[in-house]
């Protein structure tokens, strides 16, 4: 009952925040790299820290949260990297001033994951690259309806399957309660005419807290093998990244070069369709990662070479067709 309550809680929410974004004129006005043709509202992504604040009363009126104050830790650090990208979304900062939060956002992660303790010194930069990276690279992701709502709530399904029949390595509410957010997200996202946009709120809110979920599985196991849980996202971002150096193009300006993006602007598939074939594609890889009884290095073998292979053949196949398209339509204009 407490999570239907805490829906019902954060749908109003989401209502009241359209009325002031309206108001206040918080909206995505759609340019020459918009996946999208209509003024629509940004920073819906708010659910998200709002979602902790319910888990945070329900746990003090549960009288769980005295053994739970580690995460009074998380929430600081869910807070300082939500202000300053709901602050990004409504006035452009700079990427020093970004950057410069979400080093201390990720601080406060890290120590709530006792990386500190548990890491020597000099594995404490890699944390925080791989750390900053992979909540930017959520963002980059965040691009067409549907997208990260839908692949987050496969990654929070995925992760509680395996809290609850497999290793329990938190209190099951700290996995529902981002899931509740991300549903009742993605009925305002999941649609052809979106009423809301997650906002760099929303995406590095969420990211924020899926990286925290897969940090305490990960440490919980010793296993290395559960970052393969955010592969599909990884393989994409890695691969436009390396694309566009290769073309030497500035990798920190907005672009049209991912292939979810090839997909819905220049070939016109729905949205929906791309976002459910990623998701779809993420499950797969979740399923092997779960059941494969192999030994680590064998698994990110298994799921990263078909993986990152599918992923260039379609993309290269589509970049084919279009340029073929593009040629042609070109001789007929000169004829």
């Amino acid at each position: 009952m407490e999570y239907l309550i805490s829906a019902f809680i954060l749908f109003l929410v989401m209502l009241q925040y359209f009325r002031i974004a309206d108001r206040y004129n918080i909206i995505d006005r759609p340019n020459s790299r918009s996946a999208h043709s209509e003024i629509t509202i940004r920073g819906g992504g708010i659910v998200f820290p709002v979602a902790f604040l319910l888990l945070f009363t329900n746990l003090f009126f549960n009288e769980i949260l005295v053994a739970n104050l580690s995460l009074v830790v998380f929430g600081v650090g869910l807070f300082i990297i939500c202000s300053v990208s709901f602050a990004d979304d409504l006035v452009d900062l700079s990427t020093r001033i970004r950057l410069l939060f979400q080093f201390a956002a990720v601080s406060f992660l890290l120590y709530f994951l006792s990386v500190f303790q548990l890491f020597p010194m000099w594995l404490l930069p890699g944390a925080y690259i791989v750390t900053i990276g992979i909540l930017n690279a959520y963002n980059f992701m965040d691009g067409i309806n549907g997208m990260t709502g839908l692949y987050s709530v496969v990654v929070l399904l995925s992760l509680f399957y395996i809290n609850r029949n497999l290793t329990e390595f938190t209190i099951p509410e700290f996995i529902i309660y981002p899931m509740i957010a991300c549903v009742v997200f993605l009925f305002f996202n999941f649609r052809s005419k979106a009423k809301c946009f997650m906002g760099d709120v929303g995406s590095l809110g969420i990211a924020f807290w899926v990286t925290a979920l897969i940090g305490l599985l990960m440490i919980k196991t010793g296993q290395l093998k559960w970052i393969l849980f955010l592969s599909i996202y990884g393989i994409e971002v890695i691969a436009t990244i390396a694309e566009r150096l290769r073309l030497r193009e500035n990798i920190l300006k907005a672009h049209r070069r991912h292939l979810y993006q090839l997909m819905a602007n220049e070939r016109k598939v729905s949205h929906l369709v791309v976002s459910v074939f990623y998701a779809m594609a993420q499950v797969i890889v979740n399923i092997l990662v779960i059941y494969l009884e192999l030994p680590e290095w064998q698994i990110f073998a298994v799921v990263l070479i078909p993986a990152a292979s599918t992923y260039l053949f379609i993309k290269y196949s589509l970049k084919k067709k279009l340029r073929t398209r593009s040629i042609n339509e070109n001789s007929r204009n000169s004829d």
